[in-house]
């Protein structure tokens, strides 16, 4: 037979039904530029071709001019087609465009053994025998997958001529035979004759022009070629299971050519990206490329990209969109987030525990370099505005308690005995405004953020690090600027007087909550003082309960990640109990500070960010019943109304029983608290505050909403990490639960001892609020959020 067909952009014409005549290679010119010459047997127009071989005679080479070698190709071609249709006596009329197309579109009747092509699904077309009728109008086929079922009649696409009770155990054979005859470029030779003649064609005038046989095999890959062609040929008109076809206007190809050029390169980009995605999945865990090795290539990067912004459910635009459903799709996985998010960490370009929230919630994680040169800056500037002015408190012993990982330490206390019996408290707090101008560069940048950052995976600081540690925070042993707030107690815990003043203190100790509370219980005559503090905490508890003040302690989980990028890593979970005795006292002296401040300001009219909290509406009384602690705490919170802020004057905080209240101990983690020490440190500087209450809110408004998103991601953090935790213990493992509330029926909200966690489980009959319960766990899933909870009856 005789082959016509493009090879690498070049034609290739080939004859198969006699000896090699010929075989050469030419290219076609482009498009723009494509010259034609007629060919008066045939009548019709033929592109002229820039020959790069040889043309070889049959038995001998010699060199042929490109319009011999058409004129040759096209005689032997117009003869050869004569031959075959007057063996297979078929005649074949081209239709032109102004011709009626009826008489093409008789469709045949379906019957039994009908070799058809059907649309599976929306994705698939299949190639099946048609077996018998199903109901009126439907007919059961069996299918190249060996799989019988019903199809509608809209469902197929072809009936392939010339077959009757085709073997259905031939239908693979039959596939195979036609995909290895499949070459679309034999379209672009049709497309110039019809083109030319203005003509249309149905699959089997195609497969006459280009196989020389409308036999059932070349009608189908006729058909097959038209209906996968995207570039040459459009459809016409259908009717039922026959299409015409007629060829494309040339500037139309072009434009089309072009777009299938620039998919079929986009595919390629696909499929070696794929190629990359599948090698570094393959590969084991320490072998996998580091995530910088995904941003070199600008075209890897970009895909990588929406890969991570599908997986976060935070694509910018529906481009990106795309290229994820393309990568996923030719991965073979559905196009969801979680697949998206499962690749990512397969390919080591995630930790298994990535934390998406911190992704989706676009927090700053890492300071510019413009900032860190601007902290820099600070730092090498020794000198000291307040200098003067600062009160030496070095004489005094200092006790700065946190929890044991904190970086960053904004507070301390000192207390001292008086003569009359009297105690005198100081509450020390680091100085940022040694440092840091409203409006400065810094400044600015610590706005945007509003707070930092405390995950259990590890911590982002207000302030970049260098500034915060070694210039802003206190330090054991060293002189370091603070404001220090002195206050003297009356016996029955109110204050008595108060100062606030730039100080410079020397930390004596730096405690952890646990090693305060067991140097209070061991009673050392030494540490009078952390005694003394003790004592103080204890007073003002006592007074602000008589205010009105409502306590809410309950237990606060707290858990630090050790190398949290890998797979398995070491989980370090603590318990605090808000009511424990260094926990109490520190809490309890920076809600006197906050007063104090609060005071200080109303008296010398400074605007502030002052703290209330409504308190009408709560009849503590109602929960006596409770058990103290957790129980009561969560039923009280439950009902409390939010805060309130006023900027001018201070507003009663009844949740804490005081009348007014403004945050003012962590400077160096709050911005709010910052805005207090703008305002503050200028009025002990006898300046004018930088801010006004109208500027103090709108600053406010920015930073609350950063906070929000801080507290939620804090939040669903700890939560994830503390159901890991769960996911590694023992199945058999029991936990104790306090029963907070009833949901509904005998499912209650309960409160897992062990590790702080809220969940819900059923409970058996007879069990009460404030009682504790057995209870293990069925599932724990930290990626979904999941925790199961069952019950443990003890007999």
């Amino acid at each position: 037979m005789m082959a016509v067909r493009a090879v690498n952009g070049g034609s290739l014409f080939r004859s198969a039904a006699s000896p090699p005549l010929l075989t050469f290679c030419c290219r076609l010119r482009h498009f723009g530029s494509l010259q034609f010459r007629r060919n008066s047997e045939l009548g019709l127009r033929f592109p002229i071709f820039s020959c790069e071989n040889q043309f070889l005679g049959y038995g001998g080479g010699r060199s042929r001019s490109a319009h011999s070698l058409v004129d040759c190709v096209m005689e032997e071609l117009a003869d050869w087609r004569c031959r075959r249709r007057v063996r297979a006596n078929v005649k074949v009329r081209l239709t032109s465009s102004s011709e009626l197309l009826e008489d093409k579109l008789v469709n045949r009747e379906l019957e039994k053994g009908l070799l058809l092509e059907f649309k599976k699904d929306s994705d698939r077309v299949l190639l099946g025998v048609a077996q018998r009728p199903d109901g009126k109008k439907n007919w059961m086929v069996y299918d190249q997958n060996g799989v019988t079922s019903s199809i509608k009649p809209q469902q197929i696409t072809y009936i392939v001529p010339g077959v009757e009770n085709f073997d259905q155990t031939e239908i693979s054979k039959f596939l195979r035979e036609a995909q290895e005859n499949l070459d679309p470029t034999l379209l672009e030779i049709a497309w110039v004759e019809l083109l030319e003649k203005n003509k249309s064609v149905t699959a089997e005038e195609l497969a006459e022009m280009i196989f020389g046989s409308s036999e059932p095999l070349e009608s189908y890959c006729a058909h097959l070629l038209l209906s996968k062609d995207e570039v040459y040929f459009s459809v016409l008109e259908t009717k039922g299971f026959r299409s015409i076809y007629g060829p494309r206007p040339t500037g139309q190809v072009e434009e089309l050519l072009r777009k299938k050029l620039a998919k079929d390169a986009a595919e390629k980009e696909l499929q070696d990206f794929v190629q990359l995605l599948l090698s570094a999945k393959a590969k084991p865990a320490h072998a996998k490329p580091p995530k910088s090795s995904w941003m070199v290539d600008e075209k890897i990067q970009y895909k990588i990209e929406s890969l991570e912004a599908y997986a976060i459910d935070a694509w910018k635009s529906d481009e990106q969109r795309k290229t994820a459903g393309l990568i996923l799709k030719a991965m073979g996985l559905t196009k969801s987030a979680s697949s998206a998010l499962n690749l990512l960490i397969n390919i080591g370009y995630f930790p298994v525990h990535v934390n998406l929230d911190l992704l989706k919630l676009n927090i700053l994680t890492n300071h510019s370099g413009e900032i860190i040169a601007a902290a820099e800056s600070l730092l090498s500037d020794s000198s000291d505005p307040d200098e003067m002015n600062r009160k030496d408190l070095t004489h005094l012993k200092v006790y700065a308690i946190d929890v044991d990982e904190a970086d960053e330490l904004d507070d301390a206390l000192s207390a001292t005995r008086l003569q009359d019996g009297r105690i005198r408290v100081w509450i020390h707090v680091a100085d940022p405004i040694r440092y840091v101008e409203p409006g400065s560069t810094v400044d600015r940048e610590a706005l945007r953020r509003g707070t930092s950052v405390f995950l259990p995976t590890g911590t982002y600081p207000m302030f970049p690090e260098k500034l915060a540690m070694e210039g802003m925070s206190l330090k054991q042993g060293e002189h370091c600027n603070a404001v220090s707030v002195s206050v003297v107690l009356h016996s029955d815990g109110s204050i008595a007087e108060y100062s606030v003043q730039s100080s410079i203190i020397k930390p004596t100790y730096m405690l952890t909550y646990e090693s305060a509370t067991e140097l209070l219980h061991l009673n050392l005559e030494e540490e009078a003082e952390l005694k003394i503090l003790s004592e103080a905490a204890a007073l003002r508890l006592k007074w602000r309960c008589r205010q009105g003040a409502i306590d809410t302690s309950t237990l606060e989980t707290r858990i630090k990640v050790v190398n949290p990028e890998d797979p398995e890593p070491s989980i370090n979970l603590y318990i605090e109990n808000q009511a424990d005795p260094a926990m109490r006292l520190v809490s309890e002296l920076m809600i006197l500070c906050g007063e104090v401040v609060a005071t200080f300001g109303s008296c010398n009219n400074i605007p502030l960010p002052y703290r209330g909290q409504p308190q009408s509406n709560i009849d503590v009384s109602v929960y006596s019943h409770l058990p103290e602690g957790p129980v009561r705490s969560s039923a009280i919170v439950r009902i409390m109304r939010a805060a309130e802020i006023d900027f001018r004057k201070p507003i009663r905080h009844g949740v804490l029983g005081i009348p007014g209240y403004v945050q003012f101990t962590s400077p160096i983690r709050r911005y709010l608290d910052l805005l207090a020490h703008f305002q503050v440190k200028a009025f002990l500087r006898g300046e004018s505050p930088p801010f006004s209450a109208g500027q103090l809110e709108g600053m406010a408004s920015i930073v609350n909403m950063q906070v929000r998103v801080v507290r939620r991601l804090s939040s669903s953090s700890l939560r994830y990490w503390i159901i890991e935790f769960l996911r590694r213990q023992p199945r058999e493992k029991i936990y104790r639960a306090l029963i907070l509330r009833f949901i509904k029926d005998r499912i209650a909200a309960l409160l897992l001892v062990e590790v702080g966690l809220q969940a819900s489980a059923w409970v058996s009959v007879g069990a009460q609020v404030g009682d504790e319960v057995d209870v293990k766990v069925e599932e724990a899933h930290p990626r979904d959020d999941v925790l199961s909870l069952k019950e443990v009856i003890r007999n």
